[in-house]
């Protein structure tokens, strides 16, 4: 199964205020199975309009820089094309969606469907109900490390993502060096020689102090011949 886990960064909150927020920057990183295949997609993009001060201090982008990048209208069928008919992993999907959808009507093409996509602030919120749900507190739940995250990037923060998507959903642990190559000619083989990368920072122990103790004092009363003993 093919899955496309994404990103925006844009001026604004809503496309449809005067003048128009636009979308300045699209990542995305594909999925094959729930592995991460090395493909990836990038693009800054020149959202016609100047950056608000608030926007270019959460993204660093500045006029200057995206002056001579592409219109999106320049850019938009390649974006269709490498989304195709792909579910769309993405972090409040429904503020991403609208632009992009925005976007793809004023270019002339057709737009996304809502069910195309799957929300990560949705199931997050469902398994850790009450719980933060940014995408910085979810790689701190995890262990995920995001100390490159010092400014809002498309790219960085869907392979960010990525890595939370396959811990919300326990699917198989990435490895963004999978060639993908190897994917597409020999993805049996990949499936039964694929490993799963070791954490960089180990889960912290969900046992309480008097847990272990009560574990260890059962363990005790077993005697010496017990299993638990032997394995203690």
């Amino acid at each position: 199964m093919r899955e496309i886990v994404l990103d925006t960064e844009t001026t604004g909150l809503d496309p449809f205020d005067t003048p128009r927020h636009r979308i300045v920057e699209i990542g995305a990183v594909e999925l094959w199975n729930q592995v991460p295949t090395g493909q990836t997609y990038h693009q800054y993009i020149n959202p016609e309009r100047d950056m608000p001060q608030e926007a270019f201090d959460v993204h660093g982008l500045g006029n200057e820089f995206l002056s001579d990048k592409p219109v999106f209208k320049l850019i938009a069928q390649e974006f269709r094309d490498f989304v195709g008919d792909a579910k769309m992993v993405i972090h409040n999907a429904s503020f991403d969606m609208r632009f992009l959808n925005a976007e793809l009507e004023w270019a002339g093409l057709p737009t996304l469907p809502s069910e195309q996509a799957i929300d990560t602030l949705l199931i997050a919120r469902k398994r850790f109900p009450g719980s933060p749900a940014s995408l910085d507190a979810l790689c701190r739940r995890f262990g995920i490390d995001n100390s490159m995250r010092e400014k809002h990037g498309a790219l960085l923060d869907s392979e960010i993502l990525a890595e939370v998507y396959l811990e919300l959903t326990g699917g198989k642990q990435p490895d963004f060096a999978l060639a993908p190559t190897e994917r597409r000619q020999k993805q049996s083989a990949t499936d039964e020689t694929w490993r799963p990368r070791p954490r960089p920072t180990p889960l912290p122990s969900k046992l309480t102090e008097e847990e272990r103790m009560a574990h260890a004092e059962f363990v005790g009363e077993l005697g010496e011949a017990a299993i638990w003993a032997r394995f203690a």
